[in-house]
């Protein structure tokens, strides 16, 4: 009778025991925190495929809040966790240093700017090694928000961009701006923004230089601050476009980027498909396919713009 109720009394703890060995472990490297639609829609789309959390799939989360020089030591603790897949949910920064950690354990990375440029990973078609994901086409859209300005400011000439040298993404992105800006006859005044002690230089340097507008790129001091970068454009009273649409959920006039909740279903596939034994090698790097342009009609008012139908017309979101 002892040793059947020992037994009885064993089994679950076999059973949690046998259960916890088979499921997938996923590691994610955020560059800012773990929370937000990114990792919200992946793991909805991970249970949506039959994963369930602590069943058959654990999550091991690691948040640089920002701190981008702690992303290598957090990589390599999802390393020594051992974990099967390693997931970042945003950007370019995390994507490197995933990569830097491992050269076995599967990497999926979701809206990198330019995987390729920024040597994530080897092509599109062909990523090579332990990397896939998507990119974000950031570079691609860095032109067309500036003509987006242009629309809805057709007489504008000078346009402020927030950037940071040091950052890859950054330094990329006013390249591939400057080029659209040429060919629109405009001038890109360039703003020194490495972290928040920047702002107010930033802010009186677009006085002195009679900035007409604001833009922004996704980089990670920018996205840190969200709040304080949309105050930033209404105190000096120039309009912006950003690159997501949380800046216009803040306040901010107007947002045009990838539909992030679509990237990161496609990655949670991806997962998917490598947990079943795909390599991610053969798996090409995707592109989104899926815009959003978010325009705030209330910012427009107390800025005194009028919206171009235009604009309203291809919009995805008008904010009331």
């Amino acid at each position: 009778m002892v040793a059947a109720l020992a037994c009885a009394v064993c089994a679950p703890a076999i059973a949690d025991a046998e259960q916890s060995a088979k499921a997938a472990k996923i590691g994610l490297l955020c560059p800012l925190s773990c929370r937000g639609v990114s990792v919200d829609v992946f793991r909805e789309t991970l249970r949506a495929l039959g994963y369930a959390e602590g069943q058959n799939i654990v999550f091991e989360y690691r948040a640089a809040e920002g701190r981008i020089d702690r992303l290598a030591a957090l990589a390599a603790e999802l390393v020594s966790a051992k974990v099967d897949v390693i997931f970042t949910p945003w950007g370019t920064a995390a994507a490197q240093a995933a990569k830097r950690a491992t050269a076995t354990i599967p990497i999926v990375v979701a809206a990198a700017g330019d995987p390729v440029a920024t040597g994530i990973v080897a092509s599109l078609p062909r990523p090579g090694a332990n990397v896939t994901g998507s990119s974000s086409l950031a570079l691609d859209l860095e032109g067309k928000r500036l003509e987006l300005l242009r629309q809805l400011l057709p007489r504008v000439s000078r346009v402020a961009v927030l950037w940071d040298p040091g950052n890859p993404y950054s330094a990329l992105a006013v390249k591939q701006e400057e080029v659209t800006a040429q060919t629109l006859g405009i001038k890109l005044q360039r703003l020194l923004l490495r972290d928040v002690a920047d702002l107010d230089a930033a802010s009186a340097a677009m006085a002195r230089e009679r900035a007409e507008a604001i833009s922004v790129h996704a980089y990670i001091p920018v996205l840190r601050d969200t709040r304080r970068i949309v105050e930033l454009a209404a105190r000096q009273r120039v309009p912006a476009v950003y690159p997501l649409r949380e800046f216009v959920d803040e306040g901010g006039l107007m947002s045009y980027g990838a539909n992030l909740a679509d990237i990161a279903r496609r990655a949670a596939a991806y997962v998917d498909k490598i947990l079943k034994g795909a390599r991610p090698a053969d798996l090409p790097v995707e592109q989104p396919t899926r815009f959003e342009l978010v325009i705030n009609l209330k910012t427009a008012k107390a800025l005194g713009i009028t919206i171009p139908q235009s604009l309203l017309l291809r919009a995805d979101q008008v904010i009331q």
